[in-house]
């Protein structure tokens, strides 16, 4: 076959000598072929069964008829594109030619002029995999969803560059201001630039209207914006042109993270991963995770990153959320524990330290209550014994209750005006741009109704009277400055556990961010604990 190309902006298709490849009419084989193809990694068979064909109606007959109509549209005698196995199928990249990574190529790799910059921003604007949406499946919905998401900020990218470009029209430059700001609603520099811009044009009542809008709209989401009248626009802010380290060992761990899928006893699909080499870290689930998505995230994937660099570090995702089944009948503190326990038990790990964070704080407590023969060590970051539901006032009842009822009607919104005044309690000193992640990482990570229902579940946590009985070697960490869970809890549950050790962390945030102090002081602190 010859040099094949992918049409990714608009319609997916594939073009070979100038013709579009005949694909099978059915959309979902079509999607299983995206999926592959972006994916750019063998992926197991059982893993798509559980994407594409989570059904008692044979799925991997299923999948074996999809891949049957792909193969007669694209394999040929001298090279095979899908390659297949007994245990994983994976798409053949050689000589096939994606405009996205031409695109990232040319961004990161030399300046470029208007004209191209435009044609870019032409292609980044158009649907990406146009044609393969399937709504009814959560799991490859989330995954094209973050696929999109990636487009986007590169098209923001763009649209910033261009605007920094001295060759750029003032009267283009408007429009631009203006896009980027739609893009990114909440980038207090894209708002900044766009009012700079007006008040530089002498626009000043457009100015002074738009500015007033945006400092509603920022003051409600908690974000500091200020802009100096008649200052000019900062069009000349230079960009990285090429990422950090950080992102290509993320990459690589990635590349090594082995996902695979357990059921409970009531058939609830769970997924954990492990990744890394060296003795086992196990880290209970906590307010939603995602085991493909968290690895672009600023606030989980320096320290998975780092944790992985001495231990097969292990996570799931628990039900109601990430690649776990979503459609699930409880979600409860006993229900996490048995997911916890479904997924050690299923990997056969007789003793390992475990980490909880957050509520997976209390999970972990009560799971080292119920095997304590199997917890070699417990790391607690962030936790609480208790919910807000147990000895709470009625002014704190009333409140919480309220933040349920906007999270039911807000949580799925476009608009993520609700869940940014959220994500900000979870990290107070986050700049604007990991917020707007950790936004949308919430609502493609879990359904408004599950969200809901976990934070019901986290109200009614209890496992205070399991404290004085742990027997398990302990190190309990806080932050001094944490918003959502008082430093003060995590000094109490240290009192409680007989001879538990206690570090704060010179930090506001309830989830540590990548490059704060706090970050390398967690990591060190773990790892004296564990190696000791």
């Amino acid at each position: 076959m010859e040099e094949l190309k992918i049409n990714c902006f608009g319609e997916f298709r594939l073009i070979q000598m100038g013709d579009p490849v005949d694909l099978p009419p059915s959309k979902k084989a079509r999607a299983l072929l995206s999926y592959l193809i972006f994916s750019g990694e063998p992926k197991r068979r059982e893993h798509l069964c559980e994407i594409f064909w989570d059904t008692p109606h044979d799925p991997k007959g299923s999948l074996r008829w999809a891949l049957s109509r792909l193969r007669n549209c694209l394999n040929e005698s001298h090279r095979q594109r899908l390659v297949a196995d007994r245990e994983t199928i994976a798409f053949n990249m050689k000589s096939l030619t994606c405009p996205l990574d031409n695109i990232k190529t040319r961004l990161d790799s030399r300046r470029l002029d208007v004209s191209e910059l435009r044609a870019i921003k032409s292609d980044l604007s158009k649907t990406f995999l146009d044609g393969v949406d399937l709504p009814n499946l959560s799991q490859f919905s989330l995954w094209l969803s973050e696929q999109r998401a990636e487009v986007s900020r590169l098209k923001a990218q763009v649209l910033k560059r261009n605007l920094e470009h001295p060759n750029t029209a003032p009267d283009e430059s408007e429009q631009l201001a203006r896009d980027w700001l739609d893009l990114e609603p909440f980038n207090p520099e894209a708002a900044k630039t766009l009012v700079n811009l007006l008040l530089h044009q002498n626009a000043t009542t457009e100015a002074k209207k738009i500015k007033e809008e945006l400092e509603i709209r920022f003051r409600e989401a908690g974000i500091d914006f200020d802009v100096k009248p008649h200052t000019p626009p900062p069009l000349s802010v230079s960009i990285p042109t090429q990422k950090p380290q950080g992102h290509a060992q993320e990459k690589q761990l990635l590349a090594r993270q082995k996902i695979q899928f357990c059921k409970t006893p009531t058939g609830v699909s769970l997924a954990y991963a492990s990744v890394g080499s060296g003795p086992p870290l196990v880290k209970a689930a906590n307010w939603l995770t995602h085991l493909e998505l968290d690895w672009s995230a600023p606030i989980w994937s320096p320290l998975y990153r780092e944790l992985a660099k001495d231990f097969s570090f292990i996570r799931y995702d628990e039900r109601g959320n990430g690649l776990s089944d979503w459609d699930v009948d409880e979600l409860s503190q006993e229900t996490f524990v048995k997911d916890l326990e479904c997924v050690v038990d299923t990997m056969g790990l007789e003793k390992f330290p475990l980490l909880g964070i957050s509520q997976g704080a209390a999970v972990s407590i009560e799971y080292s209550i119920r095997h304590p023969e199997r917890v070699s060590k417990l790391i607690l970051f962030g936790g609480y014994p208790k919910g807000w539901k147990i000895d709470a006032s009625p002014e704190t009842q009333m409140h919480n209750e309220a933040m349920m009822t906007l999270t039911k009607t807000g949580w799925g919104q476009n608009n993520p005006a609700y869940r940014h005044v959220f994500s900000s309690t979870f990290m107070p000193s986050a700049s604007a741009e990991d917020l707007a992640w950790f936004d949308d990482f919430q609502r493609q990570t879990t359904s408004p109704e599950n969200a809901v229902k976990f934070l019901e579940a986290f109200a009614s946590i209890d496992v205070r009277h399991h404290l004085p009985n742990l027997k398990v070697p302990t190190l309990v960490i806080h932050s001094r400055g944490d918003q959502r869970i008082k430093w003060q809890t995590g000094r109490e549950i240290a009192a409680e556990i007989p001879n538990a050790e206690f570090v704060s962390l010179d930090s506001d945030n309830h989830l540590l961010l990548e490059g704060e102090p706090a970050a390398d002081q967690f990591i060190r602190a773990v790892r004296e604990f564990l190696l000791d």
